[in-house]
């Protein structure tokens, strides 16, 4: 296996991989919608690129995984530098296999190497295979997100 920089001919493929991964997360409740979200996905990947801030992981040339990652630079003033993991996938077929790890660890250290001082990441909360793998690479809960529908018997 090898871990690499993504450069623009991968750009597509990446896309492909986030499409993927945007309509399983549906199976776990999600609400992303994945090819519909292409166009507006493939700009931001092209943007993650150029700062050389995406890392794919290739079998036999082949792309088998990504990371994107990005400083948070929200408009809030915070007292942390905080190092955002935007996404990250491997193919199934991969999986259990040392792929995810590999990626997760050259996303913490190109983001330390950024500045950041903390690293933070999202998962959904009924996905508890990812949960329990980034509880495995020290990840805790910091924030919980909660929603309901408008239309519900609590109203």
């Amino acid at each position: 296996m090898e871990i690499a920089t993504a450069s623009m001919d991968d750009v597509d493929t990446i896309v492909d991989l986030w499409v993927r991964l945007a309509e399983s997360q549906r199976t776990h409740g999600s609400h992303l919608f994945g090819d519909r979200n292409r166009t507006a996905v493939r700009e931001t990947v092209v943007q993650r690129v150029v700062a050389e801030n995406v890392r794919i992981a290739r079998i036999d040339r082949q792309v088998v995984g990504f990371v994107m990652v990005t400083i948070d630079s929200g408009r809030y003033e915070q007292d942390e530098t905080r190092g955002i993991i935007e996404n990250i996938f491997v193919e199934p077929v991969h999986r259990s296999q040392g792929v995810g790890s590999e990626l997760l660890d050259t996303a913490e250290e190109l983001l330390r190497e950024d500045g950041a001082e903390i690293l933070a990441l999202e998962a959904m909360a009924d996905n508890e295979s990812a949960r329990q793998f980034y509880r495995a690479h020290g990840y805790a809960p910091h924030r919980i997100e909660l929603e309901k529908p408008t239309e519900n018997d609590t109203l």
